[in-house]
């Protein structure tokens, strides 16, 4: 049985996060529940800048919070003094509610509205990653418009195809993301950029992919970007100044998945950029990197309570619980693997292979085809590991149902941070049909 950050096992026999038991949370905040291990974060954090300080290069971790964005995760991402990259009008004004320092917010995303970059701009942020053209237009009109000046960021495809599921995959030529490094994209859109009076061009971005878990993809990715940066200062005696890598880091979801450490992701980009600078006389980036998975997927611990019971002789057991697809998706949209134990029951033998079903009204609704439990029980607290990703970011009110409640643990400590959903929350967007002849108001 593999356990995760400060998970471990207390006297009664119960699963424990961040020194609190799980059977404890599940009885004062129901199930449903959304367990993060902070300290697990935050050495995640640490482990990704303290390799940049100890090879002394200038570099920005941004959280990538995507993976799972909340006022509190913000805030504990401003204590560690990461930066945050964000992908869309939403995250930015949960940033803002967060007073997150806006010079450290980078904002990215393959089809922003022209409101949004209103937005982005109003609130002064530090840099937008540019997609596509479309953008370069816009951000030059709101730019020129209001006189007002904006770091970006170029993102390119370098053609790199990582190894993972074809849905995360997106640093391959054929991607809906960013401008082709080997069709000429880059460079026209470079050259839109590079001159004008109220953008400041700090450099190129890329992302290869996700859940990625060898180190080739991104030596090559950043010797590509590299190579075009240097074919830049040649022909056009720019340089630049930031070189953003993204992230991708792969998490163990399973025995079957082997992550390396953060250092090691860090020391492979920080040895190609640093041997091509020095190779080629080049002054030496800024090296940004957006760990998102890597930093919240294996601190996060869903807890379920189990219901219903089918055996399906010859087949399988079925083992449901009181959530499913509506707050973890993954499972069906991509086949995405979990592991669970019996939070209440951990030192019994886990040796019952079951399906854990959901109760979403879908044939498809599995959290887990084969795990490995303790026998059975009806009213079982259900630990599934590594859900801090990607869970509740993509949750929804599918058979709406309401979306769980979220809780921080650490030093012994607990803390609600997303109330749990009400059936009022659910209809209160809701509008009642309008009787005939009246007027309905848009």
């Amino acid at each position: 049985m593999h356990l995760y950050g400060t998970q471990s096992v207390n006297e009664l026999g119960h699963l424990t996060i961040g020194g609190v038991d799980t059977v404890d949370l599940a009885q004062v905040y129901g199930t449903p529940l959304l367990v993060y291990d902070i300290a697990l974060f935050r050495e995640r954090a640490n482990g990704f800048k303290d390799t940049f300080k100890k090879a002394g290069i200038k570099a920005q971790v941004a959280y990538a919070s995507k993976a799972f964005s909340s006022i509190a995760i913000y805030e504990i991402a401003k204590e560690m003094d990461l930066s945050l990259d964000v992908v869309s009008g939403g995250e930015l004004y949960t940033a803002v509610a967060a007073d997150f320092p806006r010079e450290k917010i980078h904002f990215h995303g393959n089809n922003k509205s022209y409101s949004e970059l209103q937005y982005a701009f109003d609130e002064k942020i530090g840099c937008i990653v540019v997609d596509n053209f479309f953008e370069i237009e816009m951000i030059k009109e709101i730019s020129e418009t209001r006189q007002q000046k904006m770091q970006v960021l170029l993102r390119v495809t370098p053609g790199v195809n990582a190894e993972t599921h074809d849905f995360i995959t997106t640093g391959q030529e054929d991607s809906k993301f960013g401008f082709d490094l080997k069709n000429g994209q880059a460079d026209d859109s470079f050259l839109q950029l590079y001159n004008h009076p109220y953008i400041t061009l700090l450099g190129m971005h890329c992302h290869i992919g996700s859940q990625i878990f060898e180190t080739d993809a991104f030596r090559i990715a950043a010797e590509a970007l590299m190579d075009k940066m240097i074919e830049w200062r040649d022909k056009f005696k720019f340089t630049c100044s930031v070189l953003n890598l993204g992230g991708g880091f792969g998490i163990r979801y399973t025995v079957e998945d082997k992550p390396l450490p953060p250092s090691k992701y860090v020391e492979e980009m920080e040895n190609v950029v640093l041997s091509m600078t020095r190779k080629h006389n080049y002054p030496l980036p800024e090296i940004w990197i957006e760990p998102g998975r890597s930093l919240v997927g294996d601190a996060g611990t869903t807890l379920y309570t189990t219901g219903s019971m089918k055996e399906v002789p010859g087949v399988r057991t079925y083992v449901a619980v009181d959530g499913g697809m509506s707050d973890n998706i993954r499972p069906a949209l991509y086949g995405a693997k979990y592991t669970a134990v019996t939070a209440n029951r951990m030192m019994a033998p886990h040796s019952d292979k079951v399906t854990i079903a959901g109760k979403c009204c879908e044939s498809g609704d599995k959290i887990i085809e084969d795990a490995f439990i303790a026998e059975p029980e009806d009213g079982d607290l259900l630990a599934v590991f590594c859900t801090g990703a990607y869970t509740y970011s993509m949750a929804s009110n599918y058979n709406r149902l309401p979306k769980p409640a979220i809780v921080f643990c650490e030093n012994g400590q607990h803390q609600l941070v997303v109330r749990r959903e009400t059936y009022e929350d659910i209809i209160r967007l809701d509008v009642p049909l309008q009787k005939t002849g009246q007027e309905v108001s848009l």
